[in-house]
Formats: C-alpha cells, structure tokens, sequence
C-alpha cells in the first residue's frame, strides 16, 4: 500500500513500445542514443509457444487470476529495492538499459511471461539439478528464459538450437551428439548438464559472473577481445561499449529475467496454468525403431512420443547405429516391452525405406543393326590400331617417343623380344 501511491498505471500497454520490434534505443545523460538489439527469443511470437505440445496438452490459462492486463510503472528506487531483494551472488545492478527490458517484459512481452512462468514447472527442475551438480547460481536457470523462451525446439537464424541455445561445434565440445537423425542440444536434461558443464568451464576462465554470461552468448574470444580494446577491465559495465550489439543487451535482459520471474505479481502477470504429465520412464533399443511404429501398435499420440524425445529430428530411433532410449509414458513401457516385436514389423518395408544391398543392372543393351555395326567397326578400328614402317637407323625409344607410347608396349604389341629391329618392318603402336 505505501508503494501504491508511486504508481501509475497505464492502461494500454502496447503504447510503452515505438519503433524496431527487435531493437530498443536508449539515452545516456549526454544525450547520446545507443541502439541495443534484443536477444532473439524476445522477438518470439506467443502463438508458436502455444502450439507448443505441452503448451496444448498441459498449460491453460488461469480463470480465477483476478489481475487486471494492465502494466503498472513503478519509482526507480522501487526497481533497485527489489533487485537487490533477489537472493543472488551474481551482480545485478539497475539502470537504463535494464529498465528497458523489464519494461519490454512487463509490456510487450507479458502473455510471454505468462507462458514461461507456466512452461518453468516442467524445465525449472532440470535446469536446478544441474546447475547444483556443478555447484553454480541457481539464478542461471533463467537463461533459457532469454536464449530460447522455454521453448526445447527452438533454432535461431545462426542455428543454434534448443532450451540452451547451443551452437553445433560447442555442443559437440560439451558432449553432446549431433548427427542427421540425432540432435542431443534439443534433450532438455543432456542439454541442462552440458550446458552447466560450459558455464563453469567460463567462470574458471573469467571468474565474474556477468561476464561468463556474456560470454555465454558471444562466446570467450568475443569478451576477451573486448577486455583488451578496455585495456584490460573486467567489468562488464566497462567493457560493454566494446561488444557485440545483442551480447550489449544480454545481460540486461538476464538480470530483467530474474526480475519478472521473481516479480510478475506486481505487474498483474498471471502463470499460466500447468497440469503436469505424467511420469515417464525409458526402455532401451538395439534396432532402428520409427516413433510412428510406436506410436500405432501402442496407441500413443506421435505428438507426445516426439515431445518426450526431441532429440530424435526425424523420430528415427538410431538403435542400430548404438543402443539408444525411448522415453514413454510410465504407463506404456509395459506395453512396448510385450509388443516389441510388432512394433519392429510395423510398416517397415515403408518407414526404412533405405537398403541394405542392391543388385546391378547387367543387362547388355540391344541396338539396332545399323548402330551395332558402326559399333563392331569402330570395336575393330580400335583394335587394328596404327602401324608405322621402321626406317634405317631407327630405335624403339625413338618410335615410341613419336607416337605416344613406350618400348614395352611396342615389345608386347609386335612380339619383339630384344632391342634391334630391322628398316622396313611395320610396327603396331595403336
């Protein structure tokens, strides 16, 4: 109630926002502009979250949320009180910049929010566990918040894919297997542990949060490029001049994460609904298995079979290659083990269309006699080849010089055994 006489509301959020849907323009005390790109998952449309399979089958939206749509706008010391509030030990400061992206959260993006708060209930466990595995901030877990907007299929217009945003090569670094029918960055767990791995890997190298979170996004050589041009600060507030556009942003939009994950409450943000599934449980296969067999003999939805395993990009099971695991429904691993068989068998011919062994076609083609007999002419041209007659004082090495090939060949072709030839004798030379 004290802070209520502080704050205005405003009515129609949309009006918060003018210009570049992906870029927000800040101004510092000189009045200077500086155009700062936001992190690709902030220019996402809700909708492809929505049609999300775990968005569809088991978020909604909340019908007893009384909140209004409305965006309240609170005192910068409010903002500041309750960043320092966050239980945290990476620094995250206020200013403008961070103020634009919590605006851009509690505005624009707040049905985004709204979604993430929901989709956190399936992710934000993972994410813990393995950020408490390599003993790093738990406030980490919100990075997947900016890097892809909790959506596990994600890819970016650089390719980088999945809940943690990994480019191929640091996938691969950190263990994780890509290949055409396998892509493990989109496994939220595999990911989760991999990605944990590489971020303390950037902190024994930097040893400041801010910029193992920076370099997270732009990766190490970018940081330390922009440390030397700020002849040797480690501040990020200091090296930020000297950094990509959206690697400027990156850290605002993570501590304005943490900001309305921690405080969508006071911005009238209603969590969506969540229904979790149920549990699940893995069953290991040695054959190439499709997930439409799977889904046919044991009347699963292919939907959710992909959803439980997005690693598989073209829901091939590679269980040939390697024993690999089938995440299923709790309920059906029962059913698979007693089908197994079935499963295998179904529409294979169709699915695994790729063969094992092929026969050539070794059929001689007909031809009409017109052609077969040019044919014979030039077959029989060709073995009659050329001949020369040999001229006083000439040797082996000489004719074969002139005419393109070499003293055995000459030897073999004419049944010539030695070295000396006679004037007026015809060679074959072909």
């Amino acid at each position: 109630m004290l802070l209520a006489s502080n704050v205005a509301i405003q009515a129609q959020i949309e009006e918060d926002y003018e210009g570049d849907e992906d870029e927000i323009t800040v101004t510092d005390d000189n009045g200077k502009e500086e155009i700062i790109e936001f992190p690709e998952a902030m220019t996402f449309e809700l909708d492809s979250l929505l049609n999300l399979y775990m968005s569809k089958n088991y978020l909604g939206e909340d019908n007893d949320c009384r909140m209004k749509d409305i965006n309240p706008v609170f005192e910068k010391e409010v903002y500041i009180d309750r960043l320092k509030r966050i239980p945290s030990i990476i620094e995250m400061p206020y200013n403008e910049v961070v103020q634009k992206f919590i605006d851009r959260y509690s505005g624009r993006l707040r049905h985004s929010v709204s979604y993430m708060l929901g989709a956190s209930n399936f992710y934000m466990p993972i994410f813990e566990e393995a950020l408490e595995t390599y003993g790093l901030p738990l406030e980490l877990k919100y990075l997947p918040v900016i890097e892809s907007a909790l959506n596990p299929t994600a890819v970016s217009r650089v390719g980088a894919t999945g809940l943690w945003q990994f480019m191929l090569a640091t996938g691969k670094r950190y263990g994780l297997e890509v290949n055409t029918l396998v892509d493990e960055r989109r496994d939220p767990i595999k990911a989760s542990y991999a990605a944990a791995n590489y971020l303390s890997d950037l902190y024994k190298v930097f040893g400041d949060w801010n910029l193992v979170i920076a370099a997270y996004n732009c990766g190490p050589d970018q940081i330390n490029k922009a440390i030397h041009r700020s002849k040797g600060s480690k501040d990020y507030w200091q090296i930020y001049p000297y950094l990509p556009k959206e690697t400027r942003g990156y850290v605002p939009a993570f501590i304005a994460a943490n900001y309305i994950m921690t405080y969508y409450c006071e911005h009238n943000i209603c969590p969506m609904t969540t229904r979790l599934p149920a549990k699940t449980d893995t069953v290991m296969v040695s054959r190439n298995v499709h997930l439409e067999q799977i889904a046919a003999v044991c009347n699963i939805d292919i939907e959710q079979l992909r959803t439980l395993n997005p690693a598989y990009r073209r829901d091939i099971v590679p269980g040939a290659t390697k024993m690999s695991a089938v995440r299923l429904p709790h309920t059906e691993v029962g059913k698979f083990i007693d089908l197994e068989d079935s499963i295998y068998a179904y529409n294979a011919e169709v699915l695994f269309s790729k063969r094992a062994t092929v026969e050539v076609n070794d059929d001689v083609p007909t031809y009409t006699r017109k052609s077969s007999t040019k044919r014979s002419r030039k077959k029989a041209s060709r073995s009659r080849g050329r001949s020369v007659t040999v001229k006083s004082g000439q040797t082996l090495s000489e004719i074969a010089k002139r005419n393109g090939t070499t003293v055995a060949k000459l030897r073999r072709l004419n049944g010539i055994k030695g070295s000396n030839i006679r004037a007026g004798k015809k060679l074959r030379v072909r």
